[in-house]
């Protein structure tokens, strides 16, 4: 069973909804989102984790076009 199956709640500051996805803390950080957590693993609810995608999507870019077959 993972985090978000075992009811985590969000790690955000100031947030207190239900987990939706667990993240990596220091990717969550670098994108600008304060968390919490201490750990290495991160809970976003639903609204923190759209937000996490729309500011790291670049970076997310660069890392997939690492992987990519030419």
């Amino acid at each position: 069973m993972g985090l978000v199956s075992k009811g985590a709640k969000c790690n955000v500051e100031g947030c207190d909804q239900d987990g939706a996805r667990s993240l990596n803390t220091t990717k969550v950080e670098n994108a600008g989102i304060r968390v919490t957590s201490s750990g290495k693993k991160s809970v976003l609810c639903k609204e923190h984790y759209k937000e996490y995608k729309k500011e790291s999507k670049d970076e997310r870019d660069l890392e997939r076009a690492r992987y990519d077959k030419f």
